[in-house]
This record gives C-alpha cells, structure tokens and sequence, in this order.
C-alpha cells in the first residue's frame, strides 16, 4: 500500500524494573532521515531502533524519542560492611563486658543487628540492562508498526486525490486537443486584422499570402506533442499508483515533466480558449505536486 511520510505513533510500557514513553514523529523528507533522543546505559538499542525504522520506511524525516524512568517500586537491600563490622565488634565487647560483671545477656539475633542503624540500607534496584533493552524493543516493534498503519492511511487518501486529480488532468488535456483543433479560424481572423491595420486597407491582404502565414502558425503553435505527452504521462501516474514498491521520487519528477508540458502548451495557445486551459492545467499540476511531495 502507498504510504504517506507524515504519522504519529506512541507507547507506554513497564518492565524488567522500569517505566518507559516512546514517541515517533514523521514528515516528508527527500531520503530517510532518522533522529533518535534515547537514554544512556542501554548498549546497543540505538543500532537496534534504527534498523527497526530501516527495515518497515523507505522515506521521510522521523523523530524517535524514549523517556525512561525507575518504576519505584524495586527495593533492595544492602549491608553496610564497615558499619556491621563495627557493630559486631561492639556487641561481642558488650557481651564480654557483661560477663565479667556476672552479668547474662541474651543471644542477639541476627534481625536485631540487621535493625541497628546503618548496618542496613535500602536503595532502588538497578534495572538488568539487556532485560530491559528486551522489554524496549518488544515495544518498539508495536511502535513502528503503528506508525507504519498511519503512514499507509494517510498514503490512501493521497492517492484517492491524486487519481482524481489525473483525472482532471486527462479531461483538460482533452479540451485542449479540442480547442487547438478549433482555433484555426480565430487565427485566421486575427492575422487577416493585423495586416489590414498595418496596410490601412482589407482588400490589399492577400489571400495565398495569408494562408502561407497561417500555414507557419500552425506549424509553430502546434500542441498536438505536449497534448499526447500529457496523455502518456496521466497513464505513468497512474501505474505508478498501482506499483507496490515506493515511488513518491518517481511521481516527483514526474509532476515536472507535466508541468514543462503545461507550460509549453499555454507558450503556444494562440487562443483564449486554448490559454485558459493551459492555465487550468497548471493549477491542477501544482495541486498534485503539493500531495506528491508527501508521497513515500
């Protein structure tokens, strides 16, 4: 399916000791430019992200962020060594102490001296690195497709415009082979009042003079080649449209060689008619330019 370069995608997730926001933001762009804002201490997730981009988009300017934060909720224990090592000191000399004064004292247990200030100390758990990166790229791939469904939603209602578009394209392209097949006898009367202008006098035209010089305009004003070349370039757009791989290059260059075609054409009129519809032409190229420069 076409894919448009303009999506947005977002998950949240939790896991392997951590809470965590992705974020991927995509807009045209002439190649596939990939942006990353990911935290430190993962190695290896930002090879990762970007294959994982590389592997579903060919183009567009994409901006992926992940925000990462401790879930609170792992504790861990740890001993103090220095401070146990003190306590225990203290308590045997305390017990020794006591025994000399015929003094009895109970057995400590370990609970007790664990309570004891600073033997103990409770600190958040550090996340196991590769578990986490694991729980990240899980969700990365959601991410990525999900952005990959919006892009392809996008890119249909592209098309449905630009095949109605081409449409429009063909059917003036249509009028302007009607309206240069017509305008024969408005040159002829334009050219046969120029002279009489310049002479002063009707009669003095010429008859096979005039018919060589409108002979010459013809030749000259011809648009029978850009009006065929339109109609050849409607039926590329259009197969291009049907082509699964990415073209939006294609459909680029395309659209300038559509508009070279207008140009010329409207170079050529000779006619109003035939001018208006080279104008209408030209809006109508302009309008799908503007969508295909957003096409994948």
């Amino acid at each position: 399916m076409r894919q448009s370069m303009t999506g947005f995608a977002a998950r949240q997730g939790a896991g392997a000791g951590a809470s965590w926001t992705w974020e991927v933001r995509s807009v045209n762009g002439k190649g596939l430019e990939l942006r990353t804002r990911l935290p430190d201490g993962i190695d290896g997730l930002e090879p990762a992200v970007r294959a994982a981009f590389q592997a579903k988009l060919s183009r567009g300017s994409v901006s992926v962020t992940l925000r990462l934060a401790s879930d609170g909720q792992a504790l861990e224990m740890t001993l103090n060594e220095a401070v146990l090592s003190g306590a225990l000191r203290a308590l045997a000399r305390i017990e020794a102490e006591a025994h000399t004064a015929g003094l009895s004292v109970g057995p400590t247990s370990a609970a007790e001296i664990a309570a004891l200030r600073g033997v103990t100390e409770w600190t958040q758990a550090t996340p196991d690195p590769e578990a986490l990166k694991s729980e990240l790229l899980a969700d990365l791939e959601v991410l990525v497709d999900d952005l990959v469904a919006m892009r392809t939603a996008e890119g249909a209602r592209i098309t449905e415009v630009l095949t109605s578009q081409l449409a429009t394209v063909a059917t003036l392209a249509e009028q302007a082979r009607e309206a240069a097949a017509t305008r024969g006898a408005e040159q002829a009367e334009r050219l046969a009042t120029q002279i009489a202008r310049i002479t002063g006098a009707t009669d003095a035209v010429d008859p096979d003079r005039l018919a060589q010089e409108l002979a010459l305009i013809a030749v000259k004003s011809d648009v029978t080649e850009e009006v065929d070349r339109l109609d050849a370039h409607v039926s590329a757009a259009r197969a291009l449209l049907e082509d699964p791989e990415p073209v939006g290059r294609r459909l680029d260059f395309l659209m300038q060689e559509f508009n070279r075609e207008a140009n010329t054409l409207c170079a050529k009129a000779g006619s109003t008619a035939l001018t208006q519809t080279g104008l209408a032409l030209k809006t109508a190229i302009d309008q799908m330019r503007e969508q295909v420069q957003n096409v994948e």
